[in-house]
């Protein structure tokens, strides 16, 4: 149930809150940990984040931190977000506007891709193919993202044909436009990057998309009206029907 709230972009807030608990129901969590942000100003500087320390599990529309990439006094805020957060999300909010939604978790099977020697996601079934040629694989980890390591990983995502950073070593990244694009393509890649490390287990050769094909799917996927939109309002309506206090 929606509460009336008087704060600024509330649908966002919802939207976002929404995205954290689905996020536990599907085991891609991680502690405390792992952060999505949402800008919320034309420039991308200003974005939504979750508050420092909070379970996914119990993260509402009302608790979620605005902070501004550009403020050098936000991390003596008293609901300061969490350093690795201002590091990545600020980094990459600052720099990228085209990135609105940035999406950060150490999901088991995106996990397990980024800890391979080749990390890259060929695509082997409808579902990988909507990351090919939209993904980028960071070879470099340097450490917990904090400041330096956030910007090195800013500047790998400049192409806005870039969708998807596997970072070795470390998880994945997603960025797109809505919090709905941005979350069903986090999805996708964590179910995808699954078939592809199942695919791997069982020895035999792998059935490749040519690039054309491959191409093509993805563009397809792109093009499909309204998908993204479906999924997070079909989300909404399943926590809805729980009870759950997300839009709160």
């Amino acid at each position: 149930m929606t509460l009336h709230h008087n704060m600024t972009h509330w649908a966002e807030r919802v939207d976002m809150a929404a995205a954290f608990r689905w996020t536990v129901k599907l085991n891609l969590h991680e502690a405390v940990a792992n952060h999505f942000s949402l800008a919320t100003n034309a420039e991308g500087t200003r974005f939504l984040i979750n508050p420092n320390g909070r379970h996914f599990a119990r993260i509402t529309a009302s608790s979620l931190v605005e902070i501004d990439a550009n403020d050098p006094d936000t991390m003596n805020r008293p609901d300061a977000p969490d350093p690795t957060a201002w590091g990545l999300h600020g980094s990459i909010h600052r720099a990228l506007p085209h990135a609105r939604c940035v999406m950060h978790v150490h999901s088991m099977h995106a996990t397990v891709l980024a800890s391979l020697a080749d990390s890259y996601l060929p695509p082997i079934d409808q579902n990988s193919a909507m990351f090919f040629g939209r993904q980028v694989v960071d070879d470099h980890y340097g450490g917990m993202a904090f400041g330096d390591e956030g910007a090195r990983c800013a500047e790998m995502l400049r192409d806005p044909k870039i969708t998807t950073m596997i970072m070795g070593n470390h998880g994945v990244l997603i960025i797109g436009r809505t919090v709905a694009e941005t979350f069903n393509r986090l999805t996708y890649f964590e179910r995808a990057a699954e078939t592809y490390i199942r695919a791997l287990q069982t020895g035999q050769p792998l059935r490749v998309l040519s690039d054309a094909v491959a191409e093509k799917t993805a563009q397809e996927w792109e093009n499909y009206p309204g998908f993204a939109d479906f999924h997070l309002r079909e989300i909404k309506a399943l926590l809805d029907e729980e009870g759950a206090t997300y839009a709160m």
